[in-house]
């Protein structure tokens, strides 16, 4: 299927893109052949084959959410590069703090 300048262009802009002549005589052909592709898929048979969303199972890894100590305050702060007293000292995102 040949895509004339115009669909091109109407193409463009629905997603808002200036395009230059060049462009558009580029994306003409890239379009095209595209569209030629699936038209060849097209006419593979299909029938008995069911929809897919996925090629391949799916399936979630996870381990099973099991309760642990945590560490304590002290070993939390251990490897802080900047404390003050019990807490996180941060440097100021707002204001000169």
């Amino acid at each position: 299927m040949k895509l004339s300048r115009e669909e091109v262009l109407h193409i463009a802009l629905l997603a808002r893109l200036g395009l230059t002549e060049a462009e558009v005589n580029r994306f003409s052909k890239q379009l095209s052949n595209l569209l030629e592709s699936f038209e060849i898929l097209q006419q593979v048979d299909t029938t008995g084959i069911p929809p897919t969303a996925q090629s391949i199972a799916l399936q979630n890894v996870v381990r099973s959410d099991e309760a642990q100590a945590s560490l304590s305050q002290d070993q939390v702060l251990a490897n802080a590069p900047r404390k003050d007293g019990d807490f996180f000292r941060v440097r100021a995102v707002l204001g000169n703090t």
